[in-house]
């Protein structure tokens, strides 16, 4: 699994118990989850169809550095399918799991379209071809 995106715990992060508030996690998560499926993909209109559950680790407090890794597990006819994990930068203690997370390519009209992709490929890759 490849981490790429870094996030600092800054004090509006935080929940009232001075942790990681997890709606917050789960944002960066999406966002991050989204943005890899629309570079997968190569379509921009992509967009959230589950999450399954979500297995909450450890809580990181102001000024941890966390990092998410996100890793493609199936492509569908009109989906792509991958797994999250979180972990603290510097510790690489796990703080998050989630073992599913689905999106759906989807065409101008927001209907659900094949994306004729069937395993992960990298920008590099397709800029050579």
């Amino acid at each position: 699994m490849n981490f790429h995106t870094r996030k600092w715990v800054k004090p509006e992060d935080l929940n009232p118990n001075l942790s990681l508030f997890g709606g917050r996690l789960l944002s960066w998560i999406d966002e991050e989850a989204v943005i890899y499926a629309i570079v997968q993909l190569e379509n921009k209109h992509v967009v959230t169809k589950y999450i399954s559950e979500i297995n909450f680790i450890s809580a990181p407090k102001q000024g941890d550095i966390v990092e998410l890794g996100i890793e493609a597990t199936h492509f569908g006819k009109t989906s792509i399918t991958m797994r999250c994990e979180v972990r603290n930068k510097l510790t690489r203690e796990p703080i998050l799991k989630i073992d599913k997370l689905v999106f759906v390519n989807l065409d101008d009209q927001g209907k659900p379209a094949a994306h004729g992709k069937t395993e992960i490929t990298y920008v590099k890759d397709r800029l050579d071809s």
